[in-house]
């Protein structure tokens, strides 16, 4: 078996993660020897116990190797070894690389310029406006948009990349033949026409929880920085951008409502020094200085493509413009009762659509 072919092999024997991986690798000089080692000597390699020592031993390497480079070949996925010049130079760099990558689609030299975008599933509109925005100014400017494809923000930030008919990235916690979530099957097709979406794990590896900060540590890896909209303390946005700082990335934090739960991780991220972002152009002004970047963002006349604002919510909204109105105007516009008007304007500013002014004046947010 050739050194690559090992590689993809020893990747894929159920217990042998990165550590594991490169400990193998250090110990026997190479993925193929590790192979033919003895229990014995497997065990003396740190990490390694009885149990993964047996499983690198009965495993049917030449076997499983052939069935998933057949079955990689059947499904248009392209797999990337360490030891290949195709391997993200960035990625490259962190501490427990992944030693193998899946792809479909294409990585390219254009990628090194990449920024990831993450948050929580357990969105609001406000959150999903604004990861869709930032995400479609940042692909115009050149960069390639790297996220999760969660439900939540990380959907809203692919499509923000679309939108924009930019590359975007998409890394997923399942082999490549395994959709999750169903939900974005379409979604996923369309980022393949122009982008990619990657894995480390082997074909037929489930969505498992534990896989998840094993994909976050690839989104912040394989980008310049990462910027975190709506994330709960402990959430999994948060671990990303813990990696992020740890890898030397940059890390950025939008704020939030302070009544929202969403918004305590981003703030919290703020305080312990991330860069504060209300627009694209504070990620770019911090990025330029090392980095081929355009000076300005021109000016696009942006809208969110969701708004999901209903009964008397939505009235109130379509009645707000750029233009600030007086309250009492608005309840005479609307017929509705003052006491419930006030409610809904503090329901809409909360959600991100509205911003009050000086005397009881309100005007669009965005």
């Amino acid at each position: 078996m050739k050194e690559r072919q090992a590689w993809i092999a020893l990747n894929m024997v159920p217990g042998v993660g990165p550590l594991c991986f490169y400990a193998l690798l250090e110990r026997f000089g190479s993925a193929a020897r590790a192979f033919s080692a003895t229990e014995a000597e497997l065990q003396s390699v740190p990490g390694i116990g009885p149990k993964i020592a047996r499983s690198i031993l009965s495993f049917p390497a030449e076997a499983s190797l052939k069935g998933e480079e057949d079955r990689a070949r059947e499904l248009g996925i392209k797999i990337i070894t360490g030891l290949d010049p195709a391997y993200p130079g960035h990625l490259g760099q962190i501490p427990s690389k992944p030693p193998v990558l899946y792809v479909r689609g294409d990585l390219g030299e254009k990628d090194q310029l990449s920024i990831a975008i993450v948050g929580s599933r357990r969105s609001t509109a406000y959150g999903r406006g604004v990861a869709e925005e930032l995400a479609f100014e940042l692909s115009r400017c050149g960069l390639t948009v790297v996220s999760g494809m969660a439900l939540g923000i990380d959907t809203a930030v692919h499509r923000g990349a679309l939108r924009a008919r930019g590359r975007t990235i998409a890394v997923w916690g399942s082999g490549l033949d395994i959709l999750y979530p169903l939900q974005n099957r379409k979604l996923a097709e369309e980022i393949l026409e122009t982008g990619a979406i990657i894995s480390e794990f082997p074909l037929g590896t489930a969505p498992v929880p534990g896989n998840f900060p094993r994909r976050n540590r690839i989104i912040s890896g394989i980008s310049l920085g990462v910027v975190v909209v709506e994330a709960d303390e402990g959430s999994g946005a948060l671990i990303t951008a813990h990696f992020a700082s740890d890898q030397g990335r940059e890390v950025f934090a939008v704020p939030g409502s302070i009544y929202l739960r969403g918004s305590r991780g981003c703030h919290r991220l703020i305080r312990m020094g991330a860069k504060l972002v209300e627009t694209a152009e504070d990620i770019l002004e911090e990025l330029r200085p090392q980095h081929p970047l355009p000076k300005e963002i021109e000016k696009t006349g942006w809208k969110p493509s969701e708004c999901q604002l209903e009964g008397e919510e939505a009235i109130l909204y379509q009645l707000l413009s750029d233009q600030p109105l007086h309250i009492d105007e608005l309840i005479q516009k609307s017929g509705l009762l003052p006491g419930k008007v006030a409610s809904l304007l503090i329901n809409l500013e909360i959600k991100g659509y509205c911003r009050q002014e000086r005397g009881n004046l309100f005007l669009r947010a965005r």
